[in-house]
């Protein structure tokens, strides 16, 4: 790439024109897809780059990986284009995650604080194996939050905005009202258990599931650098048999809990929540195969061994 080049600029949505869009920007040596972004946001008058997005002129794809040196991008050097669209108003990714994972543990603790007002009996003491079910879920949701907060790297900056109310739905609608809702509840089958070998069981379950989760999740975090969106090749924690063993190990631990709680509302959770880290996971050994080619070990089930 010469010491500077012009990049063609054409709106992907013509009907949403962006006002005061550029025709082309001058690139220097060495420039990323991050900083084409931040050229077009100065020059349209955009105060925040991550609104743009960049695409492939041929295949219409969006450019993902923001780190990536716009030279090693064959299909926009060659082709000396790309297509560009306003994304709209955007949330940091982090800021996403911890007000999904709040809902829930705000609600399951509203819940409990108020069963005297919203539930017939609800003024006698919930069950040990009730209690044994909140303390789990609320570890559960507690343990995210602080990956979000510490634990976890973003290869995107932010999403839009209105993701936040369709991605923090599911946790607030299912796992924090609807399961509060049906375990608490002074005739649900936690509030009527009387097997505390189950309790234990489902425990155990739990925390192999929840610990397995976590050291997954803190490995995956040293495998990329700061600032960085290069990927390596994972390895142990469960890599051997599953392309994604942080989502089987989250699978048992909730497995755990339908044990402890007894309930279909968390059975429900989970098995929405399973099929979409299916399809995730899926994606995810597409993505290696592609990336890492020979190098790669290709797996045959992606979240359980196998199942699925």
């Amino acid at each position: 790439m010469a010491s500077s080049t012009t990049l063609k600029l054409t709106n992907r949505s013509p009907k949403q024109p962006i006002k005061r869009f550029p025709a082309s920007v001058e690139l220097p040596a060495g420039a990323t897809v991050e900083d084409v972004k931040k050229a077009i946001a100065k020059q349209a008058g955009i105060g925040d780059f991550n609104r743009i997005g960049l695409f492939d002129t041929a295949t219409r794809k969006t450019l993902k990986d923001r780190k990536a040196l716009v030279a090693d991008i064959p299909a926009v050097s060659d082709a000396g284009e790309v297509l560009v669209k306003d994304l709209g108003p955007q949330i940091a990714w982090r800021t996403v995650f911890l007000i999904e994972y709040f809902g829930p543990i705000l609600i399951h603790a509203a819940v409990v604080a108020a069963r005297p007002y919203i539930f017939p009996g609800g003024d006698k003491p919930m069950s040990s194996t009730q209690w044994l079910s909140f303390a789990l879920i609320m570890g559960h949701f507690f343990k995210r939050e602080f990956e979000t907060a510490f634990i976890h790297k973003f290869s995107a900056n932010t999403m839009p905005v209105a993701n936040v109310f369709k991605n923090s739905f599911f946790y607030w609608a299912l796992s924090g009202l609807l399961c509060a809702v049906s375990i608490y509840w002074p005739r649900s089958l936690a509030a009527r258990a009387r097997e505390p070998t189950m309790d234990a069981a489902g425990t155990a379950l739990y925390l192999f599931g929840e610990t397995g989760n976590a050291l997954v999740h803190y490995y995956l975090s040293t495998l990329r650098a700061p600032g960085s969106t290069e990927r390596k090749i994972p390895a142990g924690y469960g890599f051997s048999f599953v392309t994604c063993p942080n989502y089987m190990y989250e699978i048992l631990a909730w497995i755990g809990i339908i044990i402890v709680s007894r309930d279909w509302s968390v059975a429900l959770f989970i098995a929405i929540g399973g099929a979409q880290m299916f399809v995730w996971a899926k994606g995810k050994e597409k993505a290696y195969r592609k990336e890492f080619g020979d190098k790669y070990k290709k797996k045959r089930f992606v979240i359980l061994p196998g199942l699925l």
